[in-house]
C-alpha cells in the first residue's frame, strides 16, 4: 500500500516507517518538523508541512491508500500550562487533516492515541472497556479525535485503529533512529542521560506507592514493537478488518526502581537519584491489558525491559558519541 504518515520523521513515526518499509509498503513522510527531526526520515520521500496546511496536504495524500496519523503535541505537563496548543493542534487541525483525507477518498486510517485517555483507572490491568476519563488536556484532545475517527467511521464509511500506547522506549535495532525529545521527558532516556553524564540525577516521585518497592509501576513497551503493530493494524484493515481502539503494552509492568537497576546493570554505572514527593495524579500502576490487540492483529510485544534499555543505550552513544 502507498502510505502517507504524518510526523513520520518524529520518534514513534520514524519507526512505524522503517516497519512499513521492511514488509514492502510505500512511503511518504508528512512533518512540520516541529518536534521531529529531518535526520530520522532519512531514506523516505519528506514532504515538510504541517498537518493544518490545506494545500500541501492535498498534494501529499495524492496517490495515497492510507494514512498513520502520528502528527500531534504530546507533553502532559506542557498541555496543562498551554491546552490552547494542544485542542488546536491535537483537534482543530487534526480534524481539517481529516476532512481532507475524507475528501481525497482515502478510508484506512491509523491512529497513534495514548492511555492518557483512560485517567486514572481504578484498576490495573487496564482494558479498553473501561471508563475514558482524562484529567488532562493532552488525554483529552485524543480522545476527542477517537470520537471523530467512530463518528467519521458511520458517516462516511471510515475505517480505522486507534492505538492507545502505554510507556514506548527503545530505539531500532539499526542502530539509525531512536528518541530525540527536548526536553527530554520520558524515563528511560533521561535515567540513560544520567549514566552518560549529561544531566547530574534523575528524580524519583515518591517511594510510598503500594507497589512492591514503593514507586511506580508502568507498562514499558519497546518502540518496535508499537511500529510493527502500526503495520498489522494497517494490514488488518486492508483485509477488512473492524475498525477499533487497541491498547499497545506488553501486559507486565515494571517499577521505576527496576527500571534504574536495569539500566545500572546494562550500562555498568551507578545513577545518580535524588528522591521527591508523589506527583498528583500519578496513580500507583499502569499497565495495559492488550489482549485485544493481540487477537485482532496476531501481536504481541516481544521485547524485554533489557533490550529497551540496551537499544536505547546503544542509539544514545551513537547519536551524542557517548562511551
Amino acid at each position: 500500500m502507498r502510505v502517507l504518515v504524518t510526523g513520520g520523521a518524529g520518534y514513534i513515526g520514524s519507526h512505524a516507517v522503517r516497519a512499513l518499509l521492511r514488509r514492502g509498503h510505500q512511503v511518504r513522510v508528512y512533518d512540520n518538523l516541529s518536534s521531529g527531526h529531518r535526520a530520522l526520515a532519512e531514506g523516505s520521500e519528506l514532504v515538510v508541512g504541517g498537518i493544518g496546511d490545506e494545500e500541501k496536504l492535498t498534494s501529499a495524500l495524492q496517490g495515497i491508500d492510507a494514512v498513520m496519523n502520528f502528527a500531534a503535541s504530546a507533553y502532559v505537563g506542557e498541555s496543562v500550562q498551554i491546552p490552547r496548543k494542544y485542542f488546536e493542534n491535537n483537534v482543530q487541525h487534526s480534524l481539517r487533516f481529516l476532512n481532507k483525507v475524507i475528501d481525497c477518498g482515502i478510508r484506512h486510517f491509523i491512529q497513534s492515541s495514548t492511555a492518557a485517555v483512560y485517567g486514572l483507572p481504578a484498576a490495573s490491568p487496564i482494558r479498553e472497556d473501561i471508563p475514558r476519563q482524562p484529567v488532562n488536556p493532552y488525554g483529552a484532545s485524543k480522545l476527542f479525535f477517537e470520537y471523530a475517527l467512530d463518528a467519521y467511521k458511520t458517516a462516511y464509511g471510515l475505517r480505522y485503529v486507534a492505538f492507545r500506547y502505554f510507556n514506548a522506549s527503545g530505539a531500532d535495532d539499526s542502530g539509525e533512529i531512536g528518541e530525540i525529545h527536548d526536553p527530554e521527558t520520558h524515563l528511560v532516556p533521561r535515567i540513560l542521560q544520567v549514566a552518560a553524564g549529561m544531566i547530574p540525577e534523575i528524580e524519583i516521585f515518591g517511594t510510598d506507592y503500594p507497589t512492591p518497592d514503593g514507586t511506580c509501576i508502568r507498562d514499558y513497551v519497546h518502540v518496535s514493537d508499537l511500529a510493527e503493530a502500526h503495520v498489522l493494524g494497517l494490514e488488518y484493515l486492508e483485509r477488512g478488518g473492524e475498525s477499533a481502539a487497541l491498547n499497545l503494552g506488553t501486559g507486565a509492568g515494571h517499577s521505576v526502581s527496576e527500571v534504574i537497576a536495569a539500566i545500572e546493570k546494562i550500562v555498568g554505572r551507578k545513577v545518580n537519584k535524588k528522591f521527591g514527593p508523589r506527583r498528583p495524579g500519578d496513580p500507583p500502576s499502569l499497565v495495559a491489558d492488550p489482549s485485544k490487540a493481540q487477537a485482532a492483529l496476531k501481536w504481541k510485544a516481544s521485547r524485554t525491559l533489557n533490550e529497551i534499555v540496551s537499544s536505547a543505550w546503544a542509539w544514545l552513544r551513537r547519536h551524542y558519541g557517548q562511551k
